[in-house]
């Protein structure tokens, strides 16, 4: 029996983003699915590994939290908070010791216990300044 939206949303944000376990991204991202993420799309779960590794090197003790779930039907929407440091880089950013916490969504299609296609909600670049500037952007 394959996993519900829900669970397979609450899998990836605790196993995926949270424990950091990137087998778990090629157990639950289709191979072709298409993630639509604030800095760019990517395909695959190749395409997402990359992706998330330049976070978790940019925010190596990046905390993630799934505070809230709703799903209908092959969908799953997601709102979550991260809190961390840039204590290393990534997408380009230096270690500036910034701390950050904010929240964002993701709305998951899933098939068949797999993510096929998401989208993610969150506002990338005032975060990314905030962490280039050392704090907070006035």
């Amino acid at each position: 029996m394959s996993l519900s939206p829900a669970q397979v949303a609450r899998r990836w944000f605790e196993e995926v983003w949270d424990r950091r376990n990137a087998d778990v991204i090629f157990e639950l991202l289709s191979e072709d699915a298409l993630g639509h993420m604030a800095h760019a799309d990517f395909v695959g779960p190749q395409g997402f590994h990359e992706a998330w590794q330049h976070f978790l090197a940019l925010m190596p003790d990046m905390r993630v939290t799934a505070e809230a779930i709703v799903s209908e039907g092959e969908h799953a929407v997601i709102r979550w908070r991260i809190a961390g440091c840039a204590t290393g880089e990534g997408f380009g950013l230096k270690a500036t010791q910034a701390a950050v916490n904010f929240r964002g969504m993701t709305w998951m299609h899933c098939r068949d216990g797999r993510i096929v296609e998401a989208w993610d909600s969150w506002n990338q670049g005032e975060v990314f300044a905030q962490l280039q500037a050392g704090g907070p952007v006035a």
